[in-house]
């Protein structure tokens, strides 16, 4: 069978697991499709690939097709994301001045409390935070300014400054930022630099947040339905195999390799095991399913989801919110995702859409083989997002 090559950007994170693991261990070849996978230095590079159409497909940050949807950061090309790739899977964290500080004041480092976090952050801080984000549009802005808002700690000062993620240790240890949010391997480098600590993950904020999603020009996806299906299939496949507990060695070792992330695999394994070392004293924590590849439906494009982006958005930015709401449920393609994963094992949920952070425990819910059950999806604050009511 002829093959046909698709030239995939990502940037170098664990997250970028689904895309590597389907090129590979061979999924995409058995579909009948060859991954050129384009390593890119930074997200607006990644993002101008696809739009440009440098690639065909990209590993991509849930908010920017939502925010391109919305006219934001100046790029109109309407893209679609055709199925997530990763749930959570960031960290904050903290450099050395403000670590030092908040051991004095008797912090514990709990990794678990966002409330708590915030109020000792809160009374440690002199003046304002500058915090490091990897783009303007991504789940690292949305979730620190809802922790930042709710908490109150926006009301010290907070500053936030684009740094791409190979760079963030680099930034906090020059001092340039005080604290950041980013995808791992990036922040357990910074502790293995000795930069700093982690204080908290993404997960503390939003138990079951959208990371990364796999997004291709709109135009694109339907004029070539069975490449985009082929490609879906083989990362569904390879999301599959990520979710095993006894291939996280396995996997860790390939994304270990030169052409990917070029680091150790032990620090790679952290955040598949979710056994992070959060600080240069050795201090480990837990966090189940830190990163999930698999798991409860986490590969649907909830338009629910997407509405929560763009609501978060069009607060900031003074929108419409209902506009913007609607622009985006456009955006997360449920009904492609339906349409290509019919086929496969996959279950699929019954609807497109629920209510974000109402799920405490892991819950059966009606789906298309009647075996599908979500995951705790809530907010620290305990809020419940409706995606029908501004």
């Amino acid at each position: 069978m002829k093959t046909v090559t698709l030239p995939v950007a990502y940037v170098p994170l664990v997250d970028a697991a689904p895309l590597i693991v389907a090129h590979e261990m061979g999924f995409a070849r058995e579909e009948g499709i060859d991954l050129d996978l384009v390593a890119a230095p930074s997200w607006s590079s990644v993002r101008d690939m696809l739009a440009f159409g440098r690639v065909d497909a990209a590993h991509l940050l849930s908010p920017v097709p939502v925010a391109m949807a919305l006219g934001l950061g100046g790029f109109s090309q309407p893209l679609s994301a055709v199925s997530v790739l990763s749930v959570n899977g960031n960290v904050i964290g903290v450099g050395r001045a403000l670590e030092a500080r908040l051991r004095d004041a008797g912090y514990g480092f709990d990794f678990h409390d966002a409330q708590g976090a915030a109020a000792a952050l809160a009374g440690v801080a002199e003046g304002p935070l500058v915090f490091g984000v990897p783009f303007p549009f991504s789940m690292h802005v949305e979730l620190l300014h809802y922790w930042l808002d709710v908490t109150g700690l926006s009301a010290t000062g907070v500053e936030l400054r684009t740094v791409p993620p190979p760079l963030m240790a680099e930034a906090l240890a020059e001092g340039d930022i005080d604290a950041f949010c980013v995808g791992e391997p990036w922040g357990s480098a910074a502790v293995e630099a000795k930069a700093g600590a982690l204080l908290l993950p993404g997960q503390a904020i939003w138990a079951f947040a959208p990371e990364k999603v796999l997004a291709v020009r709109t135009g694109w996806a339907e004029t070539e339905p069975h490449l985009l299906g082929k490609l879906m299939r083989a990362v569904w496949r390879a999301g599959r195999w990520l979710n095993a507990p006894e291939r996280r060695t396995s996997a860790a070792e390939i994304l270990s390799r030169q052409p990917y992330l070029d680091l150790p695999s032990e620090l790679i394994d952290r955040a598949l095991t979710g056994q992070l070392t959060i600080s240069t004293l050795g201090e480990q924590r837990q966090v189940d399913r830190f990163i999930e590849f698999h798991g409860g439906a986490a590969n649907f494009p909830w338009r629910s989801q997407a509405k929560w982006i763009a609501h978060r958005l069009a607060l900031r930015a003074g929108m419409d919110d209902r506009a913007a709401r609607a622009a985006a449920a456009e955006v997360f393609r449920s009904d492609i995702y339906r349409q290509q994963m019919e086929a496969t094992p996959a279950d699929l949920p019954g609807a497109s859409e629920k209510l974000e952070g109402s799920i405490r425990a892991r819950t059966a819910v009606a789906s298309q083989k009647g075996q599908l059950s979500l995951l705790p999806d809530a907010f620290f604050d305990g809020r419940i997002f409706d995606p029908d009511q501004g």
